[in-house]
């Protein structure tokens, strides 16, 4: 019987900063995109195989699209990518007037909305936005983050979640049927005493709501994902060899199968030779299935 939460390295690809994963039911193939090195990847896991595409500009998200292909969110806008050919085209710029700004996670609700967020690339600046692009246009649902990550929706669609990475708070929001977002609060967050590596929290990086409405967050020089109940508890840390785990997603037939990505990105020559999986694709087994990934209906 397969041990759970046992992470393994099935792709040992040394991203610089692996991100969002996203499982594709309609190829059976799991899609992430490595930022700084302007790469979008596709894996099978049935047979191994592993497919690179190279992306106009550094890509943060990937959303699929119901009718086939997906939606890149990258630094200079959003793309439609198509990957039988391979060809990526733009969209729309988001934000042309902040150019140290890029487009970071992404998530597509069930309705079939898109939500992403935007930060500033130097790490520094308040000037990161929560967007959502729908039928009716692109609008910022909030702002004033340096770096954004998320959001993600629990099962019932009524409450959403969004990162502030560099405070370390994950924050919930009412949601309703239109897609407004209301009573922003805490959810959750790390410790604030700055501690990061083996013995430390790290940051909060990408969230992922599961069947069950647990928030599984990423955690980028915390070695490892967390856990949140939906009442804010932590109830899990899932440990990792590899000190940056940037964000996961729940795969396979079942949706038990978890991948996670990873990055080597802020690590010193030192730090990769004791973390050699850095940048590594890594997966393991859940006893609670993922929600099925959403998409993009309007496009």
């Amino acid at each position: 019987m397969t041990q759970l939460f046992q992470p393994t390295c099935i792709l040992d690809l040394k991203a610089t900063l692996g991100e969002g994963p996203v499982w594709s039911a309609r190829d059976h193939a799991l899609w992430f995109v490595d930022i700084k090195q302007k790469r979008v990847h596709r894996y099978d896991p049935d047979i191994g195989s592993h497919q690179t595409f190279h992306a106009p500009s550094e890509p943060g998200f990937l959303a699929p699209k119901q009718r086939g292909g997906f939606i890149v969110g990258c630094k200079t806008g959003l793309f439609d990518f198509d990957p039988i050919k391979g060809a990526f085209t733009l969209l729309s710029h988001v934000e042309p007037g902040l150019p140290t700004n890029r487009l970071n996670d992404g998530f597509v609700d069930a309705r079939g909305r898109l939500w992403f967020g935007s930060m500033d690339d130097d790490e520094a600046s308040p000037t990161g936005r929560l967007y959502r692009y729908d039928a009716r246009g692109l609008k910022i649902m909030d702002d004033e983050y340096v770096i954004t990550n998320g959001p993600a929706v629990s099962p019932d669609g009524r409450t959403l979640y969004h990162n502030d990475t560099l405070k370390k708070h994950i924050y919930a929001f009412d949601l309703d049927d239109h897609g407004e977002i209301a009573n922003k609060r805490l959810f959750a967050q790390l410790d604030r005493d700055g501690k990061t590596g083996e013995h430390g929290e790290g940051y909060m990086d990408g969230p992922v709501v599961d069947s069950e409405g647990h928030v599984w967050v990423g955690l980028f020089f915390g070695w490892g994902v967390n856990v949140y109940a939906p009442d804010g508890t932590l109830i899990r840390k899932v440990d990792l060899p590899v000190s940056n785990v940037t964000k996961i997603a729940f795969g396979g037939r079942d949706l038990k199968t978890v991948y996670a990505t990873t990055a080597a990105k802020g690590l010193s020559a030192d730090d990769l030779k004791q973390q050699p999986l850095a940048g590594g694709l890594f997966s393991f087994r859940s006893d609670v299935a993922g929600q099925p990934q959403n998409e993009i209906t309007f496009l």
